[in-house]
């Protein structure tokens, strides 16, 4: 599933392309096509996101809510100059959007519907802070994780305690801060989470500017490749069996609540 990051690059990117023009919506697939028609023709005003929930902000009311979820996708595609006809849909087009210059095309999303400004907000009641808006509030996540006894790498990941972050982010922002994925939420101070909270904010930045998830600090990259090709290098996310870029302890893995963490059982007592 797409981290935070990505929905926020889509958002600039639209907005960009798409926003202060009537923009022509189909649902060449025919899952959205009585939502498509509410916003066909209409301006865009405005892209955003919070956390993994982007939003289309179109004149007169109607949002459109994309959820990508683990399949979902968009592709871009530029207008031809001669007559500007957009090429033919390939695959399972949920949603395609045409502009002036640019088109592009939703396949697989987990959610794609056409919402009110009442039900965007009931969305995002339940999300927590999204480290990379600045409207966050990292101390409406503190109090939630000081409450709970799960494992602080189940809460990171829990959308309702920080938005956006996902499983790479999670794992790698431990691991940078020496701590244990299993300490409860309700011992993790203050100090540590601040800690946490800042080094999100920073990576996930990065991870916006650059379109690439970069958490190994420059010193600490001595050579040892990727989990896989074209991937992010990562202290130990993906890397179980390997040995920890710091100390040479094999990286573990478990499963934490239907997803697998991965920490060094000793960088991260």
């Amino acid at each position: 599933m797409p981290e935070g990051h990505i929905l926020h690059r889509l958002a600039r990117l639209h907005q960009r392309r798409f926003a202060g023009a009537p923009v022509a919506v189909s649902s060449p697939q025919g899952r959205f096509a009585t939502e498509a028609a509410r916003v066909d023709g209409l301006v865009l005003k405005r892209a955003d996101a919070w956390g993994k929930h982007l939003f289309h902000r179109y004149a007169d009311g109607p949002i459109v809510h994309v959820h990508l979820g683990i399949y979902g996708h968009f592709t871009e595609f530029f207008l031809p100059d001669d007559d500007g006809a957009a090429p033919d849909p390939v695959g399972q087009v949920r949603m395609r959007m045409i502009g002036t210059e640019f088109g592009t095309d939703l396949r697989g999303p987990t959610a794609c519907e056409v919402f009110d400004e009442a039900q965007v907000a009931d969305v995002i009641a339940r999300l927590g802070p999204d480290p990379l808006r600045a409207d966050a509030d990292p101390g409406l996540a503190y109090q939630r994780i000081i409450k709970s006894r799960r494992p602080i790498a189940a809460l990171i990941l829990d959308q309702k305690v920080i938005a956006g972050a996902g499983n790479i982010y999670r794992s790698e922002v431990l691991f940078r801060h020496s701590i244990d994925p299993y300490r409860p939420g309700t011992k993790l101070s203050e100090a540590d989470f601040t800690a946490i909270w800042t080094d999100l904010v920073a990576l996930m930045k990065v991870g916006l500017q650059r379109g690439n998830i970069v958490v190994v600090r420059s010193e600490d990259d001595h050579g040892a490749p990727a989990y896989a090709p074209g991937k992010p290098r990562t202290y130990v996310y993906r890397r179980a069996g390997d040995p920890c870029r710091l100390c040479g302890t094999t990286v573990h893995t478990a499963e934490l609540e239907g997803r697998n963490v991965f920490w060094c059982p000793s960088c991260q007592r």
